[in-house]
């Protein structure tokens, strides 16, 4: 691999302390890779200091023009960019490429709205002074990211961040650095200044992120993961009382009712489900289907899933890879296990397959009872469980009986009733009659344990940047 090392200030930086980077199809080491310390921490964090000096004072156009050529660039080699996802990853290679392709229109998103911080100036009603707002860049950001979109989750906070005038480090998840490694000589050759972006991979993520969130220099944290790492995180944060954008867990439920289409409801339960291998916050977790299509649904979903040709995502005729390592298939086997000891019926799939590489096979439960452990906690894998519904409020009621409120699913064709179970639904984002909710352009985000904040759309540069208010009289 070509970029393994740190990267600070521009340079890039060997450190005797390292890890390795396996594949998740083949169980063989991909390559070993710099592991950040303190000392590394505060290298970049001096180096983000200084460029962002300069950065913030630029214009919006300058920094826009810097971004709009970071899109070109990356989207010039997304199909390297999506080898390297594969092979890190393990999601075949047209969910790779689906991810470098989303990864990269956040450069051009955000190059469209780092000329939009737009303020105000109106009258003030009682005492006639004018009120002038403006939104002004927030300071330094730590950026942690996870392992299932190694791409997307850096330019997704990476593109608005540097919009809005900030300088970064980021922290990428230990299983997957490489790809937002290999990012760094596209920004470089982009025009994004040396030390704007600093990426230190590490096996020291507690402490390291600690130590940073605890530097006055510090202003802004942005972390996608786990609700209780991020529960931990705001905690640190709270210390230095640090501006928050957490996107966290998630268990998303799918309602079908009775007049859905069904080709429309079978596609968007596969994409909801499938994409990044249920490897996603996003991901369906729970499906309630209507008893009077659900044999019908159920049937149908069974022989989509089972149709998934599994195997290593570099070969182009596979649909499914490997899941991300050897902890995260064996929960996933032991939801099915759970599951089906509870009363399920395993349609198709449910058995882990022998030789290397971690995989599993595309599955579908019926008959999945309320207390089994996959209703109640991310899945995180290619296992679909369906229950059923007669009654609109009851099925309501368990879909928002959960502390999670990420992304929910409707599929109906009655428009009234379905935007009416929309606004019912206590979550951040619905799908309707859709499967994908994910847009640069739109504010993604959840409500209660699902995280704060909102990452995308105009809000996500909103996130790095400070609203300041004038009085004046003239």
């Amino acid at each position: 691999m070509d970029y393994t090392d740190l990267y600070i200030n521009g340079e890039w930086r060997k450190t005797d302390d390292r890890f390795d980077v396996i594949n998740p199809a083949t169980e063989e080491v991909l390559a070993s890779v710099a592991s950040a310390d303190i000392a590394d921490a505060d290298a970049a964090l001096d180096a983000a200091e200084k460029a962002m000096a300069d950065w913030a004072a630029r214009t919006p156009r300058e920094r826009s023009e810097v971004l709009r050529k970071a899109w070109e660039l990356m989207t010039a080699k997304l199909d390297h960019f999506a080898h390297l996802i594969t092979l890190e990853n393990g999601k075949a290679g047209t969910d790779a490429k689906g991810e470098a392709t989303y990864a990269a229109e956040f450069f051009r998103w955000f190059a469209e709205e780092a000329v939009r911080a737009d303020g105000l100036i109106t009258h003030a009603p009682s005492s006639g002074a004018r009120i002038v707002v403006q939104h002004k860049p927030a300071g330094l950001a730590v950026l942690v990211t996870p392992w299932n979109y190694p791409a997307a989750m850096g330019t997704r906070k990476i593109a608005p961040a540097l919009a809005a005038g900030c300088g970064v480090i980021i922290k990428p998840a230990s299983e997957t650095p490489l790809t937002m490694l290999a990012l760094m000589p596209i920004l470089e050759e982009a025009g994004v200044p040396p030390g704007l972006v600093n990426v230190l991979p590490s096996r020291r993520t507690g402490a390291l992120v600690d130590h940073m969130l605890h530097d006055p220099r510090v202003r802004v944290v942005s972390f996608t993961g786990s609700t209780g790492v991020g529960r931990k995180l705001l905690k640190g944060a709270a210390d230095q009382v640090l501006k928050p954008a957490m996107e966290l867990g998630g268990n998303a439920p799918v309602v079908i009712f009775e007049d859905a289409d069904m080709d429309t409801a079978i596609e968007g339960t596969m994409l909801a489900k499938m994409r990044n291998l249920g490897e996603a916050c996003t991901a369906a977790n729970r499906i309630y289907v209507h008893a009077d299509i659900a044999e019908a649904f159920t049937k149908r979903l069974a022989e989509r899933m089972s149709a998934l040709k599994v195997g290593d995502g570099t070969d182009p005729s596979v649909d499914v890879g490997p899941l991300v390592n050897a902890d995260t298939r064996d929960k996933v086997a032991a939801f099915v296990a759970d599951a089906v000891a509870k009363g399920a019926k395993v349609e198709c799939g449910g058995d882990v397959p022998g030789g290397k590489g971690y995989f599993y096979p595309p599955t579908v439960l019926s008959n999945v009872s309320e207390d089994a452990d996959c209703v109640h906690d991310e899945i995180f894998g290619p296992v679909a469980a369906i229950q059923t519904f007669t009654d609109q409020a009851d099925v309501i009621r368990r879909a928002n009986d959960t502390e999670y409120g990420l992304v929910a699913y409707v599929f109906s064709e009655n428009f009234k009733r379905a935007l009416q179970v929309c606004e019912r639904l206590d979550y951040g984002m619905v799908g309707l009659n859709r499967g994908l909710v994910s847009d640069p352009a739109a504010p993604f985000g959840g409500t209660k344990q699902s995280g704060l904040g909102r990452e995308g759309g105009h809000e996500g540069m909103l996130e790095f940047m400070e609203t300041q208010y004038i009085s004046a009289d003239w």
